[in-house]
């Protein structure tokens, strides 16, 4: 064996060891210590889509919007115990949240998306009828609408002497002005809180709309409501306020329990299907079939490595993305065999018949792997655009990484495997090297 082969050996080694370090173990491996991140599919739990009404946002700051809205869905959020959430913006308008290994009821899913703005509005009488309309004041010749965007985030949830649940608020500056300004007009009189459209509901489902005791200035509360709708609010409310409207345009449920039969059922096909494979690799190319074992083996490996590293989340269509890269990189190695077969048939030495059959299957193999890398870039951007893109964009993912990770196996591991050959006893029985064609007619 040569200096140069015995180098690439090594470093194909290293590579091994340090990929099979940072897989093992699958929850938590040795290196960098990362687990292998479950999609929905595989784990359970509920992914969302969002869209965001952005028509009244000026032009020009609709990325910043979006930024904002993808911040404030985090902070409501975390208080829901999600250890890994995924929230991401999706084309121009939209966001994606995933909840692994949950479950979360409607009320939690309607919160995540609510403006959170609580509205303070004065009943009035016109043409006969009752009407509820903003409550306002004004602040340096500007009227302004009193509402929850001049809360400071720091609500919080308690009993009075009597034992009511109530939210206690606190008003910043200009706040504080129109409420004074307000609950001094409207002293003996209610003071409806509405969020959106609706007005905010009591324990008893009744609009919450107390009567004005005395002026406010600085703090306020809120009385009538659940413990749990009481925290929730206050919740919403200091994790920040949506600046614009969204609405749930697409909705996944997995159960966990779904999941993890899907993970079952993955790994039992998976492992089938590549022990057939090194089979049929093993009994019909013999030598050379069981040299693509070994590379497919260093393979797999390096692909669940980089599948950590690069924190890909696999879901069912990543899997076939993964096995379908298997059954390529098998592919390159058949096409490098046939050629090898030829060359062996011809008389060449089995270091010959290497070197040609290697560089005679290289330009199929180059060609073949580049369309398929141009559809799997396809795919990615695709499953970005699409509200239900998930399992076409980690198809594409998987796949990419699953197919040039096999090009370098098919070319540099394979051939340098074979090369440890070259020169032995062993090459001089060129039957090894070449397909099972069955018994011969003596």
């Amino acid at each position: 064996m040569n200096a140069r082969n015995l180098l690439v050996l090594l470093t194909i080694v290293i590579i091994f060891i340090l990929s099979l370090l940072t897989i093992l173990p699958i929850d938590k491996g040795v290196l960098f210590g990362r687990g292998v991140l479950l999609g929905l599919d595989l784990q359970g739990g509920i992914r969302l889509v969002y869209q965001a009404d952005l028509s009244s946002v000026e032009a020009g700051r609709e990325d910043e919007i979006i930024d904002g809205v993808v911040a404030v869905i985090a902070n409501r959020i975390n208080p829901l115990g999600v250890t890994e959430p995924v929230i991401s913006k999706q084309g121009d308008d939209r966001i994606v949240v995933e909840l692994p290994g949950i479950d979360i009821t409607d009320a939690q899913k309607e919160r995540i998306g609510r403006t959170a703005l609580l509205e303070f509005r004065e009943l009035v009488i016109e043409d006969g009828e009752e009407k509820w309309i903003p409550a306002t004041g004004t602040i340096d010749g500007e009227e302004k609408v009193l509402n929850s965007s001049y809360f400071t985030e720091n609500t919080y949830v308690t009993r009075d002497d009597f034992g009511k649940v109530e939210l206690i608020f606190e008003w910043d500056e200009e706040g504080s002005q129109l409420s004074e300004q307000i609950t001094t007009r409207l002293l003996g009189q209610p003071l409806g809180i509405f969020e959106g459209d609706e007005s905010l509901k009591g324990e008893d489902g009744q609009p919450i709309a107390p009567i004005i005791q005395a002026i406010i200035s600085n703090i306020g509360s809120i009385t009538g409501l659940s413990v749990n709708e009481a925290t929730e609010l206050s919740k919403q409310l200091n994790a920040g306020r949506l600046p614009v409207p969204l609405e749930v345009i697409y909705e996944e449920n997995v159960s966990p329990a779904l999941g993890a039969d899907f993970i079952e059922l993955s790994a039992k096909a998976g492992i089938i299907g590549i022990v057939l494979i090194l089979l049929f690799m093993i009994l019909y190319y013999r030598v050379p079939g069981l040299v693509a074992s070994l590379a497919l083996v260093f393979y797999g490996v390096v692909v669940l490595a980089i599948f950590k590293l690069v924190s890909v989340t696999l879901t069912l269509a990543g899997i076939g993305g993964f096995v379908l890269s298997i059954g390529m990189a098998v592919d390159a190695n058949v096409l490098i065999f046939e050629r090898m077969k030829e060359e062996l048939q011809a008389g060449r030495t089995l270091g010959a018949a290497v070197k040609a059959g290697f560089g005679r299957a290289w330009t199929a193999i180059r060609d073949s792997n580049i369309t398929t890398f141009i559809v799997c870039i396809i795919l990615i951007w695709v499953g970005s655009q699409i509200v239900a893109g998930a399992p076409v964009q980690g198809f594409g993912l998987t796949l990419l990484i699953g197919v040039a990770v096999s090009m370098f196996t098919a070319i540099i591991v394979t051939r340098t495997l074979l090369r440890l050959f070259v020169g032995s006893n062993l090459a001089k029985k060129t039957s090894l090297f070449s397909p099972y064609l069955g018994k011969k007619d003596v």
